[in-house]
């Protein structure tokens, strides 16, 4: 009887042991797959950008538009973003050590935050230089005539650029990461600044002299979205640096998750915050009193699955439990 019991355990163990190793495997194999996807999207906005640049600073010069430098300027800046990505991504895929208890997801944070920085940065650049040009014209100077050549340009970033935005986007979604997230919105931003170019280059050569104030309009209002779009990003990033708690919707979804499970009641002292791409989760439950510390921790660890199962493998799970009083 004894060797049966001993055999029985042995079978036992080796199962929980292939179950770790196999989910350990699975969690990796998540990682490397995200990471790989993340470096895909952002080296592809990357050689998109280097062509975009070097297409618009000769389409601009040449065809002496001012509005068509700017917007290759604005390109230039998607470059320096995607470069932060692929850093920052990098770091912040490293798992827990010594002097990062809880991973390095903060570092995707930062980089988001460098991101909005930059959007900010270049749409407050494009508006303070429409409302100069808009001021030169009112005073009766006269504005460049731009090429033909710089209006192609521009209806060629608006076009590669959306199809960037749609497929950044995705990817950013799809691996929730809020940096690749950010850098799709900072594609888009780039296609409504070739917006604003086309539409002024296209009024002012098809318009005549009278209407080349379109283009310093145009990039006024096309920068005030591109602001909008930089505060929400700013806004986000300092919320979670502020250890801001999920949206009362994921809190309540983790309510309901927890007493889903026969014998848990009353949680308290929930509190949440984001780590990067991950969700942290400290809850207290009660259970009955009599139950053995054994059933009370197979318990909590199928609570911790099921919230893992919802809101990702990596995400930190503390459970506190309490007798029922």
């Amino acid at each position: 009887m004894i060797p049966f019991i001993f055999s029985v355990k042995m079978l036992k163990n080796h199962y929980l042991c292939r179950t770790f190793l196999f989910e350990s495997c699975m969690n990796e194999s998540e990682t490397s797959v995200r990471e790989r996807e993340i470096y895909k999207v952002t080296l592809a906005g990357s050689l998109v950008n280097i062509i975009l640049v070097a297409f618009k600073f000769v389409a601009g010069i040449s065809g002496r538009s001012a509005a068509m430098i700017a917007d290759a300027v604005h390109s230039l800046s998607d470059l320096v973003t995607d470069v932060i990505v692929i850093v920052f991504v990098r770091i912040s895929s490293k798992p827990e050590d010594k002097g990062h208890d809880y991973g390095h997801g903060k570092y995707e944070t930062l980089a988001t935050l460098l991101i909005g920085a930059a959007l900010l940065v270049v749409g407050a650049g494009i508006c303070w230089s429409g409302i100069e040009n808009i001021t030169r014209f009112f005073r009766g100077e006269s504005l460049d005539s731009p090429g033909w050549i710089a209006f192609v340009a521009a209806l060629i970033s608006i076009v590669s650029k959306e199809v960037l935005f749609h497929y950044t986007r995705i990817v950013g979604k799809r691996y929730n990461s809020p940096a690749v997230v950010a850098n799709a919105w900072h594609h888009r931003s780039d296609a409504f600044s070739s917006i604003g170019t086309a539409v002024g280059i296209g009024g002012a050569i098809l318009l005549g002299e009278n209407w080349r104030v379109l283009d310093p309009l145009a990039a006024v209002i096309v920068s005030l979205f591109i602001i909008q779009v930089a505060m929400k990003q700013l806004k986000s990033c300092v919320d979670e640096l502020l250890e801001r708690s999920l949206p009362d919707d994921i809190e309540q979804d983790i309510t309901r998750i927890v007493l889903s499970f026969e014998g848990v009641s009353q949680p308290h002292h929930l509190r949440t915050r984001r780590i990067g791409s991950h969700y942290a989760i400290d809850i207290h439950v009660r259970m009955d009193g009599n139950m053995s510390l054994r059933q009370a921790h197979e318990k909590a660890t199928a609570i911790e699955y099921k919230l893992k199962e919802a809101y990702g493998k990596g995400t930190y799970i503390n459970i506190h439990v309490e007798p029922k009083k």
